[in-house]
Formats: C-alpha cells, structure tokens, sequence
C-alpha cells in the first residue's frame, strides 16, 4: 500500500516537472536594456501587451541611463538595447558588441526649471540659458548617471562653454533617473534638463499644473532620437537574436508606428515615430 502511495506521489512529482519544463521550453521571453525616459513615461507598459498578443513572446525589461544599458549590452545581459545617444551608440556598433541600429521614434531634450525663473531663461538659446544659470549660480540638478540625458547636457554645457569641472554648490548630481531626478529639481527649485516625454509623464502627475513648467525648448540641438540596437550574438553567444529581431521588426511595422504616435498624456504626444527615416 504504501508502495502504491509512494508511485503516486512520485507520478505527480514528475508530471509538474514535465509541465514546468514544457512551459519553459515554449515560453518566449525577450530581454530589453532601456533607457529611463522610455520607462517613466509608460510607453513600455503600453507596448508590451501589444507585443505579447500580436507575437506571443513576453517584453521584459531594465530600465536604466543609454551608458549602462549599453553596458549591459557588452556583458550580455540583454537581447536588445533601445537607448538614446547616437554617439555612445555608434561606438558600440563600431566596436562589434551590436548590430543594426534602427531608429524608432523621437522627441525633444527640454530645460525645465521654477515659475520664478530666477536665472530668467525662458525662451531664450540653449547656450544663453546655461551661460545665465551658471553667471546666477542657480541651482541645476544634473542626472550625473552617463545616460543619453546627461551626455546631452554635458555636451550643451560645453558649447556654452562653461567649465563644470572647478566645485560649485549650485551644480548637483543626482545619480537617479529622470523622474527622480526632475524631483530633486522641484525640491530644490532648481533647473534640469529633460526629455519632454518625462516631462508630461511628471507634469499628468500634479494634474498638469506641476512645480516645475518648460523654459527652454524648440531648439534644434535639443532633437532626441531613440533607436533600438540587437545585440551582437557573435560577442554574445546566449543572445536570442530572433527574438531581438522580432521586437525590432514590431516597432518599425506601421501598425506600431501609428500606437506609439497615439499614445499620449494630456492629450499630448510624448514621441514621434520616424521609423520611416532610416
């Protein structure tokens, strides 16, 4: 009797292990590296359903600054990238560890900051902007993390030439992410820089009536492109490249096209596709 027990518990002990190792066997999952703003702003969330019902395969993702999730990309961590520093992008590609840059879509970098204004930015170039806050010393809250975000700025600060290597107490690094980091602005009631997709995420967050409002915008400088990049299965062998290859194939089809033009926060367009741009 006992014997018989004994098969029987022992049958089902190896039927849910043929079932959980069925279901990993046809289970598809794809792992993207991302930068924040993709994150915050909720475009993910929106997409990833989409994706699943229309390929059957799973969106995970990290959400970190382009410089790290570049950096996942060489360690093999990810099956694809989808970042926003063309420079650091090329880079990598030209170093082997990815492939196939793509674009997808686009927005605008943007310098938000107090209604106040106390440096008395608003409207004014990029370069005069920065030159202002840095002759006032008003506070700027930088990202400080290596993403596209703080690439950005880093390089605005030197077209305006302004040397940001002496301390100053007005300049700060979060070491955070976007939302974080317009955050910290907000309590400090200070500037940042931004992507305007965050910036409506975070504005939709105080009803559009938020702490900090744009100052600095429509300058062609400030352009934001976002681009997926396929990791490169000749540097990273457990790579699923199919996968990868299916994501991108999805973004660029004009059904996705037109969802990611449709997505919008208070009733306003968070990014631009331009799949068609290549």
């Amino acid at each position: 009797m006992k014997k018989i027990e004994f098969l029987k518990a022992l049958l089902i002990v190896l039927t849910s292990l043929f079932i959980l190792t069925n279901i990993s066997a046809n289970s598809k999952s794809l792992l993207l590296a991302t930068t924040t703003s993709v994150d915050n702003t909720g475009l993910l969330n929106y997409l990833a359903p989409k994706f699943k019902k229309d390929t059957g395969t799973e969106l995970k993702w990290v959400a970190v600054g382009s410089g790290k999730a570049l950096q996942l990309g060489r360690n093999c961590d990810a099956d694809a990238l989808l970042v926003h520093d063309p420079v650091m992008e090329r880079q990598y590609i030209k170093s082997s560890y990815g492939i196939k840059r793509t674009k997808i879509m686009y927005n605008d970098f943007i310098i938000i900051g107090p209604r106040n204004d106390p440096a008395k930015i608003k409207n004014k170039s990029v370069t005069n902007a920065l030159q202002n806050i840095a002759v006032k010393q008003a506070i700027f809250i930088s990202r400080g993390d290596n993403s596209g975000t703080n690439e950005k700025e880093k390089q605005l600060w030197q077209k305006a030439k302004i040397n940001l290597l002496k301390k100053t107490t007005w300049y700060i690094q979060s070491g955070q992410g976007m939302m974080a980091t317009i955050y910290m602005a907000a309590e400090k009631h200070g500037y940042t820089l931004t992507d305007y997709g965050t910036f409506i995420k975070y504005a939709a967050n105080y009803h559009n009536h938020p702490p900090l409002i744009i100052l600095v915008q429509n300058d062609k400088i400030l352009f934001n492109q976002y681009s997926i990049i396929l990791v490169n299965p000749k540097h990273c062998k457990n790579v699923n490249i199919k996968l990868a290859e299916q994501f991108k194939n999805w973004l660029i089809a004009k059904p996705t096209q037109t969802t990611i033009a449709n997505y919008k926060l208070l009733n306003k367009h968070l990014f631009i596709p331009n799949a068609n741009q290549q």
